[in-house]
């Protein structure tokens, strides 16, 4: 598959994308990695780390023209092939786009993918590298204009069903999903679901979680909703205003494995809550619609009490309605309520149970 991938600045996409490259050679799979910012950076040795957007614009237009020529070029016969772009700026100039689609156009790709990241992470690399003033809900807007953007790229040049909102992963790399929709594209696609906010202090509960996330992962492309995980970021903040603190810990985590904390603001954090929910509604069902299918996870909690939260709920629904497989993975001796049981394509006692049947009878 020919990619191009987005994503706003402070994602850091170039370590995420080398990381995906070193597993697809360790899998013995080709695939060719451009970074259009790197190639404009060494055509302008004048210019100092951190500081091309502040070009004229006419002078950024030209420089990427050129660039996107030489990789067109250079990747023209390979099979595998991602590009690390953007698809919008919000700088100085104010918004503008980072694309030219006539050179888009010739690279002829097969999907678009836009990563996205935690904000407090994004919000951290973005002022470590650049000298910009930006809040959280500034970077949240900015999310929301890079995948529209991407998304209104994707359906100009035809790939409509092959464009993808990618979390890059709150603590663990996704680079294994970003490998199989790019070299991988037959291996069907899971959108995870499970409860997060209800379990957050239920060891065991949550041991299972990680099993039934893991166990899935080795089957199917998995989207999974705790790769962004802002709503425990936005709850801390609560309970930290109540307390009179003004900053709370955020965790950011690295490719390899290795995780960060750093302080963020409590009065941006609750500047943002409702761009924060918002975005978590809608990103949700997007996942949802970009998989084939919902699997579901429903611990048993204190007392014999189903572990379904109203977004479990949702999400289910959402899934149902619009034409996805339904599987839910039903842990609670009490049995479940016909909104379950009339919704899904199967219920399965346990997560064996689930993944014999997938390996048995769920084809890639």
């Amino acid at each position: 598959m020919r990619a191009i991938v987005t994503g706003q600045v402070g994602i850091n996409k170039k370590e995420y994308l080398e990381g995906v490259a070193q597993l697809a050679a360790t899998e013995g799979t080709p695939l060719g990695l451009y970074h259009v910012g790197d190639r404009m950076y060494a055509e302008t040795p004048d210019i100092r780390p951190g500081r091309i957007l502040d070009l004229p614009l006419s002078r950024l237009h030209n420089l990427r023209q050129s660039v996107f020529k030489d990789i067109n070029a250079e990747s023209a016969n390979q099979e595998n092939v991602i590009v690390n772009t953007h698809a919008t700026f919000r700088w100085r100039h104010g918004l503008f786009r980072a694309f030219d689609f006539d050179q888009i156009e010739r690279f002829k790709p097969d999907l678009f993918l836009c990563i996205v990241d935690n904000v407090e992470a994004v919000h951290h690399r973005l002022h470590a590298e650049h000298t910009v003033d930006a809040t959280l809900k500034d970077l949240l807007v900015w999310r929301e204009e890079e995948i529209l953007a991407t998304e209104l790229l994707a359906l100009a040049t035809g790939c409509r069903q092959q464009c993808y909102v990618l979390p890059r992963g709150r603590l663990r790399p996704t680079l294994q999903t970003c490998f199989r929709l790019v070299c991988r594209p037959g291996l069907r696609r899971a959108y995870l679901s499970y409860p997060m906010t209800h379990v957050a202090e239920l060891s065991e509960t949550l041991s299972e979680i990680e099993a039934f996330r893991g166990q899935l992962a080795e089957r199917f492309t998995t989207f999974d909703p705790g790769d962004v995980d802002e709503k425990s970021l936005l709850e801390a903040a609560m309970l930290a205003f109540k307390e009179g603190r003004d900053f709370v810990d955020g965790r950011i985590g690295g490719v390899d494995g290795s995780e960060q904390t750093v302080p963020v603001s409590v009065k941006q954090i609750l500047e943002a809550a409702g761009d924060i929910d918002g975005q978590i509604y809608a990103r949700d069902f997007q996942l949802i619609d970009q998989a084939d299918m919902i699997i579901s996870y429903i611990p048993e909690l204190t007392g014999g009490v189903p572990g379904v939260s109203s977004g479990v709920e949702r999400e289910l629904q959402h899934a149902y309605e619009h034409g996805k497989e339904v599987y839910v993975i039903w842990r609670p001796k009490r049995a479940p309520s016909p909104f379950i049981t009339e919704t899904a394509t199967r219920v399965f006692a346990s997560i064996g149970e689930a993944s014999r049947y997938f390996d048995s009878s769920v084809k890639p």
